[in-house]
């Protein structure tokens, strides 16, 4: 009986330490997405990305449009050839057909580079912002007293039922107003 007497005050004893420290250890959640859509910087960084993507289209529609025209050469060539012209048609059609080729070539080059030249600039304009949204978040959790922050934003939190929400301290760090709240 004074053993299980002994057992029952170190489990309670037990239990009520692991409460008292996890009571001191505050966990709160943000939404870096939101954060981030809501700034200014993250408002302009999109525009200009827009802006170089609709560039890059249309040069690459420009050199379709190229590609096309040589197409259409090549077809009105080949329906007007004849035995009379056979041999001088055939030298035009294998020039426009290696033109053509060269031209799939710079196409298919300039597409990728295109794809390249977004995703630098993205990376270029969205890091300084990450910078500034974590450097905040770190400033409203040290401010506040908590020793970890989920972002709801990174899918690794499946279920948050508890916690503060930190989104809007954050966007008052930054100096943004809080658009709507998310549905979840």
């Amino acid at each position: 009986m004074k053993n299980l007497l002994k057992s029952v005050v170190l489990a309670s004893g037990l239990i009520f330490a692991a409460n008292a420290a996890s009571a001191q250890q505050k966990v709160g959640h943000i939404n870096s997405r939101t954060v981030m859509e809501s700034t200014t910087d993250f408002k302009n960084a999109q525009t200009q990305i827009q802006s170089l993507g609709a560039t890059k289209d249309k040069e690459l529609q420009d050199m379709f449009t190229l590609y096309q025209a040589k197409q259409k050469d090549l077809n009105d060539k080949a329906r007007n050839r004849s035995e009379a012209n056979k041999e001088t048609v055939d030298v035009e059609l294998n020039k426009i057909a290696t033109e053509m080729r060269e031209m799939e070539g710079k196409i298919q080059e300039s597409q990728q580079q295109a794809e390249k030249d977004m995703e630098a600039k993205q990376a270029e304009l969205f890091a300084p912002i990450q910078t500034k949204i974590m450097t905040a978040i770190n400033a409203v959790a040290k401010e506040k007293g908590y020793a970890y922050i989920l972002d709801l934003a990174s899918g690794s939190v499946v279920y948050s039922a508890g916690g503060d929400d930190l989104t809007a301290d954050v966007q008052a760090k930054l100096g943004v107003t809080a658009a709507a709240a998310p549905k979840k």
